[in-house]
């Protein structure tokens, strides 16, 4: 064990290189045993002031570090990029890949042997993964947590009445004081959104995929049980190296199917999609985007959380968590995949029960028969596109409709309430150059706001179609991702003012209704903007950046480069 550590290829070292190595740690005040029989445990700490939803990182960190050492590892903390959902600009989509760059790079770089991943905001989740399953070697995942439920005039909140409450205000229905004293309640406690927004979603994919201990999905962050959780996932990981338990051995197939279903189940984020894509793409597994829709469509929505349903991230963990929602879904998961705590999903979950059926209800009375992502075909979408059934309006699965076109993200803000936009409630909102080239980083922009005279009307949801993202806690009849983009040419850049578009979602399709003559035509007139960006991270971003379809990751890192060090001098 001693000398298989990957760890010796530093601290084992004779000579001036075992010197530098071991003295240069030792100013930190640690006695020569710490270096010559532990497991090396980096803590990849996404900790930050300016990510809100991680900045209890430092403390949570202290609680693995306690549960490394009590196992007999020896913890070293680091930092990596950490990608702020609320303030990052223009979106922190664009950085994901160069988060998980960081990762790949320094956990290779360095003389670790296993790596606890402490990640809680919406990107930093999927980058860590990512850069992880580059390298390849044994990791466990630890959430931070959402928060306790806002409260509000005497009701509970959650971020999915953003929306809600600004268009209200828009309206006039809600005073910009009332919106005031709403913001005042909704953020009570340290974690990520309290709603299934992208964020929890990413926290069920982790411990769906089997990469995180049993629970760690739905503990709050103010719960002291989330520091017991970490705890006990330093002293895991410890085993983990011992028995050289890869993220490979973990990120099978089998374990992505189950993902799939479990995100159906719950009601998870369309950034699922693209998220677990770029991970499956990193450690090797062959996922396509009608894997989504073909995994999900038997499985019934059974978590009644916001903002496809009512409840909140607290109240699905006393009501018994992701291991109950698991347990109520056994007989279409792959039970006996093995997970980081060395147990079958079956041994995980098999003592689980649902505390709160209004909450968690069961399979055979699910509370919405609807669920999943439904992934649609058509010409206005050659490569797929999708769209979230449970929080969608039924009226409006099928619809046929004129297109009211915005060539851009400043087109649509400057034009979506004015008084003579040519636009009825039957119309359907297209935004193109909001893609992963165009706009660039595929920002969370596709829920765009209804015009404020049809919400002046009564009128609360249209079908809406871009190229962009929709936040997790979004909600509404909105068609994301269309592949290919409009900046890489894709038929959404050749849709005009009044062109007729027909989504079906039974029928699994999305089409531009002009005839393919006159899309040639429009198609040979198109030229590609030029992008502004000539230098540095986004340049790059850009020129290598591939399509939803496909995860938006960069080309060149698809795959794994594993853990080896490939030049080794001082």
């Amino acid at each position: 064990m001693q000398e298989s550590l990957r760890s010796r290829q530093w601290f084992g070292r004779k000579g001036k290189d075992g010197f530098i190595y071991r003295a240069w740690m030792k100013n930190q005040g640690i006695p020569p045993d710490e270096f010559t029989n532990k497991p090396v445990i980096g803590i990849c700490n996404t900790w930050s002031e300016l990510t809100p939803c991680n900045a209890h990182f430092r403390e949570l960190a202290e609680s693995v570090k306690r549960g490394i050492l009590e196992a007999g590892g020896f913890p070293v903390e680091f930092p990596v990029m950490s990608l702020g959902e609320t303030l990052m600009k223009p979106t922190a989509m664009l950085y994901r890949n160069l988060a998980s760059m960081d990762v790949e790079e320094s956990v290779r770089a360095n003389p670790v042997d296993g790596v606890v991943l402490l990640c809680g905001c919406d990107k930093t989740t999927p980058s860590l993964v990512m850069g992880a399953c580059s390298v390849n070697l044994p990791a466990i995942v630890v959430s931070g947590g959402a928060m306790l439920t806002g409260k509000y005039n005497g009701r509970d909140i959650g971020t999915s009445d953003i929306w809600r409450f600004t268009d209200d205000v828009r309206s006039g229905i809600m005073s910009e004081e009332a919106l005031n004293l709403a913001e005042a309640g909704m953020c009570r406690s340290r974690g990520h959104c309290a709603v299934m927004g992208t964020a929890s979603s990413m926290a069920c994919m982790v411990e769906a995929l089997g990469l995180s201990l049993p629970g760690n999905a739905a503990i709050p962050a103010a719960d002291a049980s989330r520091k017991v959780l970490a705890q006990l996932s330093g002293r895991r990981i410890v085993d983990m190296v011992r028995s050289n338990m890869k993220l490979s051995d973990i990120l099978t197939r089998e374990a992505f199917e189950n993902a799939i279903r479990v995100n159906a189940a719950i009601g998870g984020s369309t950034n699922f999609v693209i998220h677990l894509l770029a991970i499956a793409g990193r450690i090797g597994v062959e996922l396509n985007m009608d894997d989504f829709d073909r995994l999900s469509a038997n499985i019934p929505l059974i978590v009644n959380l916001q903002p496809s349903g009512k409840y909140f991230m607290e109240d699905l963990y006393y009501a018994g968590g992701l291991p109950a929602v698991m347990k109520e879904l056994l007989p279409w998961l792959h039970a006996d995949t093995v997970t980081a705590n060395g147990k079958t999903v079956r041994q995980n979950v098999e003592k689980a029960v649902s505390l709160n059926p209004d909450v968690i209800a069961p399979v055979d009375a699910p509370f919405n028969p609807l669920s999943g992502v439904v992934v649609l075909r058509g010409n206005l979408c050659e490569a797929g596109a999708v769209l979230k059934p449970s929080a969608a309006s039924p009226q409006l699965l099928q619809h046929t409709g004129k297109a009211v076109v915005f060539e851009n993200i400043e087109d649509y803000k400057a034009r979506i309430d004015d008084p003579d936009l040519a636009v009825d409630e039957n119309s359907i909102l297209v935004l193109k150059n909001v893609g992963p080239k165009g706009y660039p980083g595929m920002p969370e922009v596709g829920n765009m706001s209804l015009p404020k005279k049809l919400l002046a009307k009564g009128i609360t949801d249209m079908v809406r179609i871009s190229d962009g993202r929709m936040s997790g806690t979004g909600f509404g009849t909105v068609v994301l991702h269309v592949s290919p983009e409009a900046a890489a040419g894709g038929t959404l850049a050749l849709v005009e003012n009044g062109d007729l578009i027909a989504l079906d979602v039974a029928g699994r399709s999305l089409n531009l209704l002009v005839a393919e003559d006159i899309l040639a035509q429009r198609r040979t007139a198109w030229q590609a903007a030029e992008s502004p960006f000539r230098r540095g991270y986004v340049q790059l971003y850009v020129q290598h950046v591939e399509q939803a379809h496909l995860g938006a990751d960069f080309d060149f890192l698809k795959g794994s480069s594993g853990s080896e060090v490939l030049r080794d001098s001082h």
